[in-house]
């Protein structure tokens, strides 16, 4: 059995015109201007699954801004995993500067979908506007049990599309803020599990942490995985493909090089994700 954890998907309306939704979107502008950054469809995604050997996906849209747009892409997300629920869990996203949140997370979750996320501070990092924006999120999927995820990444090393400003001192502050919630945090989390290593506080502020390991091949060698397993937790890690953008196969073919046991692979590709998202 495998799981994704960390799928986009989008209606074909934004797919085949993806310029009409850069008006007042700076990030997906970012993000999805050049034409070599797909977009893509449940279909192509439920494709790609059956291609690869992939069992369940987790997938969501784009933190938009403009309520339309996000009320768009949520509504395709919820008719999507109702379609396919053996396949996808869904998750709502928005950016959680409009006032609309509170409400917008109440209807995804009662509305079947399993969690928040992927959420995105593009422009400011995640500083205490935004700590102080997600307590209405934090509050909902704490009550119902259901995770958060939000977007990090290392706060050095080269630039790429869709770095944040973001420290370590902040992701921190995230999880010291909410530290009931279930949060994964995307891209290994910017590498805040290192500091498990300290003898006081931080194991047990980052006990609710979860990383993923979206865009892993790009980023990082193979000894990531092992690496992060040690330091993070045995049933912290969670394969996240961040699909399309990489497809499962490169993910695991970088597993094999490290020469990982199954055991391992196992919690990373299946078992950590299925308790997460409540299914053992």
């Amino acid at each position: 059995m495998k799981i994704d954890i960390h799928t986009h998907i989008f209606p074909k309306e934004i797919c085949d015109n993806r310029e009409k939704f850069f008006i007042g979107e700076p990030a997906f502008k970012l993000l999805y201007e050049s034409p070599m950054s797909k977009l893509v469809t449940a279909e192509d995604l439920i494709s790609m699954m059956d291609e690869e050997g992939i069992d369940l996906s987790v997938t969501f849209g784009f933190p938009w801004k403009n309520k339309d747009f996000y009320k768009l892409n949520n509504d395709y997300i919820i008719d999507v995993t109702r379609k396919h629920k053996d396949k996808i869990k869904g998750f709502g996203c928005f950016d959680t500067e409009d006032k609309g949140v509170y409400d917008e997370t109440i209807r995804c979750l009662e509305s079947g979908l399993s969690g928040i996320g992927e959420l995105a501070f593009y422009q400011s990092g995640i500083d205490e506007d935004a700590l102080i924006q997600l307590v209405p999120v934090m509050e909902v999927c704490l009550s119902k049990n259901v995770p958060v995820m939000i977007h990090t990444n290392e706060p050095v090393g080269h630039n790429y599309s869709g770095k944040t400003p973001i420290t370590q001192k902040q992701i921190y502050n995230l999880a010291k803020r909410f530290p009931d919630n279930k949060i994964v945090l995307c891209h290994y989390g910017g590498g805040i599990f290192f500091y498990n290593l300290l003898k006081k506080e931080v194991k047990e502020t980052l006990k609710n942490i979860y990383y993923d390991t979206a865009a892993s091949p790009f980023l990082y060698g193979e000894d990531i995985y092992q690496v992060t397993y040690d330091l993070a937790g045995s049933d912290k890690l969670i394969l996240g493909t961040d699909y399309p953008l990489l497809k499962p196969s490169r993910y695991i073919k970088d597993m094999d090089k490290a020469s990982l046991p199954e055991g391992i692979k196992e919690a990373i590709c299946y078992k950590n994700a299925a308790r997460l998202l409540n299914l053992l």
